[in-house]
């Protein structure tokens, strides 16, 4: 019971924000850039947000789906959703009651929070969302797909988060694939300087299949400097 009240209370928030957000879809439009919103999201908001089309599972904060499928299914647009993002963003509310835990005010503004706002507004609750496809191969593909780029810089994927360790200067030259593997399917078991535990999730063993593993394992060790050195990449 305590647990379902902490889940339900941050989604009943973003819902009481509907009638204002009504109001103000319809004041005036400003240009903004979805596609750059969702690198944006990635590196800001994946780390806390579950959102399909972002790719992204974090429980820290409320699923975005779950919160804005209802929205949709009783009529509420694109321009809403957005309207509703855009206004929790500049004045979040304290999550699950601990202030710890609360989204911080601003933390993306201007331009950045335009895009934000329109990416979410289009596929926040959206039913069937899912990543786009990008280039690169299978393994560039469950990068992206799993949200990895919202926590970590990858130049190959163009990859600029910061919430974990820069991918290009931890991989270095001479770790096998089994020691990569384990970095992703175990991150507690070797954490990083200057990072803090239990920030990645330590359940990829169990989400990504034992192919899609491999593949990704594969596009970090032909992505990084680990690769260097290595017989058939």
């Amino acid at each position: 019971m305590n647990r379902q009240r902490k889940l339900t209370s941050p989604l009943l928030a973003l819902a009481a924000l509907v009638a204002v957000a009504v109001v103000a879809a319809g004041c005036g439009a400003t240009s903004s850039d979805p596609e750059r919103g969702r690198v944006l999201f990635e590196q800001n908001c994946g780390n806390c947000h579950t959102m399909a089309q972002a790719g992204t599972s974090a429980q820290i904060g409320p699923d975005l789906d779950a919160a804005f499928a209802a929205a949709r299914a009783s009529g509420q647009n694109d321009a809403t959703i957005e309207s509703i993002t855009r206004s929790q963003v500049e004045y979040p509310r304290p999550g699950n009651g601990n202030p710890a835990a609360s989204m911080p005010k601003d933390i993306v503004s201007g331009q950045d929070l335009e895009d934000v706002a329109a990416y979410v507004g289009m596929w926040a609750g959206v039913p069937g969302a899912e990543p786009p496809q990008v280039e690169g191969g299978p393994g560039a593909q469950v990068f992206a797909s799993n949200g990895c780029g919202g926590c970590h810089t990858l130049a190959a994927a163009n990859a600029g988060g910061t919430t974990g360790p820069n991918l290009d200067e931890v991989l270095t030259a001479g770790l096998t694939a089994d020691e990569i593997e384990e970095m992703i399917v175990d991150p507690n078991a070797e954490i990083a300087a200057g990072y803090p535990a239990d920030v990645m999730p330590a359940n990829y063993g169990d989400t990504i299949s034992a192919k899609e593993l491999e593949d990704l394992v594969q596009y970090l060790i032909e992505s990084t400097p680990a690769g260097e050195g290595q017989a058939g990449g």
